[in-house]
């Protein structure tokens, strides 16, 4: 992006800003009057929310394309969805895309407080957050999560690389939550789900927000034999990086820029 393009595209960055936060502004008090009715009136708000968090990229010319077979989900079975994680508008997408099945995140602690609206149904709608540094307690509460959107009958969401990728490359994978999720989720179904495109919105660190980039969420086929944990951890991971690296046409990540 020259100079020149990078200040212009703070024209329509300025209305979307705005329209973002006042979508956070106007959602909060809608979800605390729906939580007061019940938890499924929250939850079309939610929705309703995620809803305009999407559609306000149009205002800086992106727009998400979702490639999905739910038709390959199987019913009754727990789910787990393992993504990669690349922006602040992965949760969204997801939650959109999947939204059927009331998807519930593993977030990090610090988006507990001080967001309207995200933060209030992170700490009300299902969800759980946990310290990177603190393993320990992580995984208690990644175990209780667990057990609760088992109990549920829901969607649980796990990032396994823990933090964003900056420039597309996909992370190390971490194991221990999935397989903690694992273990207190009988029988679950794990599907992965690759995004793609989506870290070029924070590619400059949202200063300014890049016009015209195209996402796209792609659903893997889901993994149905979880018995061994070590192999699933394996699986999703392969799957998630052959599937980046045929997106981005090459053949490894060495010479990716």
């Amino acid at each position: 992006m020259t100079s020149v393009q990078r200040i212009l595209s703070w024209i329509p960055n300025c209305i979307f800003w705005l329209v973002f936060g006042l979508i956070l502004l106007i959602f909060h008090p809608l979800q605390i009057i729906a939580l007061k009715i019940s938890q499924a009136a929250h939850t079309r708000v939610v929705n309703g929310m995620i809803w305009c968090l999407n559609t306000s990229l149009f205002l800086v010319g992106n727009r998400i394309t979702y490639h999905l077979d739910l038709s390959a989900i199987p019913a009754d079975r727990p789910l787990i969805i393992a993504s990669n994680h690349q922006s602040m508008f992965d949760i969204p997408a997801i939650g959109w895309a999947f939204r059927a099945y009331r998807p519930k995140y593993i977030a990090k602690s610090g988006l507990k407080k001080g967001i309207p609206s995200i933060s209030y149904n992170i700490r009300n709608g299902g969800s759980t957050t946990v310290k990177l540094n603190a393993p320990k307690d992580a995984v208690i509460a990644i175990k209780a999560f667990g057990q609760r959107v088992y109990r549920l009958n829901e969607m649980a969401v796990i990032f396994p690389e823990g933090a964003r990728s900056r420039n597309g490359v996909p992370r190390e994978f971490k194991s221990t939550g999935l397989k903690v999720l694992l273990d207190n989720m009988p029988n679950a179904v794990v599907i992965p789900v690759v995004l793609h495109n989506f870290w070029k919105f924070e590619r400059y660190r949202c200063k300014p927000v890049p016009f015209g980039t195209h996402k796209h969420l792609h659903m893997l086929s889901p993994i149905i034999d979880t018995d061994n944990k070590e192999n699933v951890v394996k699986t999703v991971g392969e799957q998630i990086n052959k599937k980046l690296l045929e997106l981005n046409g090459i053949s490894s990540w060495d010479n990716y820029k």
